[in-house]
């Protein structure tokens, strides 16, 4: 990925794209898909100020996957590879590795 560090309580996730067919067989094509709302964090800004000035660090750093609404961020092509630059509070969650 271009050198891109993302500020603030920003950070740049890609979409992680899932099955393509459905539980029957029947291949999707990419028009008739909804873009995935779930991806992993590539990028993540030091965090946004408080009141007193001070950065309050991110939840959320590179390698976690996450949850995001279905119109959140703005979509951004860094090196070829289409990405998403978000706010942390546009995420909903952090998806957990099964133990």
């Amino acid at each position: 990925m271009a050198k891109f560090r993302p500020l603030h309580d920003r950070v740049v996730v890609r979409r992680i794209t899932g099955e393509e067919k459905t539980a029957g067989g029947i291949i999707i094509p990419d028009t008739a898909k909804e873009k995935p709302m779930e991806g992993e964090i590539i990028a993540a800004g030091p965090g946004a100020r408080n009141e007193q000035g001070a950065i309050v660090a991110l939840d959320v750093k590179a390698g976690d996957r996450v949850l995001f609404g279905k119109w959140s961020g703005t979509e951004v092509k860094l090196d070829g590879e289409e990405l998403l630059i978000m706010k942390e509070s546009d995420i909903m969650g952090i998806v957990e590795k099964a133990a």
